[in-house]
């Protein structure tokens, strides 16, 4: 369905950890892997908090806006550096809580058929 509504695909891109011990590094490895032209969205503790269809809407107006693709990078257990924070196009929260990496990924993979479901007008979301 995310195809149809010129969204997608989607992949997952992991840094190895082993050869990037401690906050900056792991960010610095992040940053190296951000693909030329991207919209970095960063998910950090101290972003915004969004509402499912505030989600949806972000990524169609990122989509009408001719971006080249969007990045979601989520942290270590140490969360983002300074650097990271400040190269990333938007800092977006789950929440206050702090979240496992594992968890956060389940979490915007499920916001992201969320947001499609939403822009294709299907009753899966049920605001």
């Amino acid at each position: 369905a995310g195809r149809a509504l010129a969204l997608g695909p989607f992949t997952v891109t992991e840094i190895d950890e082993r050869k990037a011990r401690g906050r900056a590094a792991q960010s610095a490895r992040l940053i190296e892997a951000i693909p030329p032209g991207a919209t970095v969205i960063a998910l950090d503790e101290r972003g915004k908090t969004l509402s499912s269809p505030e989600f949806a809407q972000m990524l169609a107006n990122l989509r009408d806006q001719g971006a080249g693709g969007a990045v979601f990078l989520i942290g270590g257990a140490d969360g983002h550096d300074q650097a990271l924070r400040a190269r990333a196009d938007r800092l977006l929260s789950f929440g206050p809580m702090v979240w496992p990496h594992m968890l956060a990924r389940v979490m915007l993979a499920e916001q992201l058929y969320r947001a499609i479901s939403i822009l294709a007008g299907s009753p899966y979301h049920r605001a």
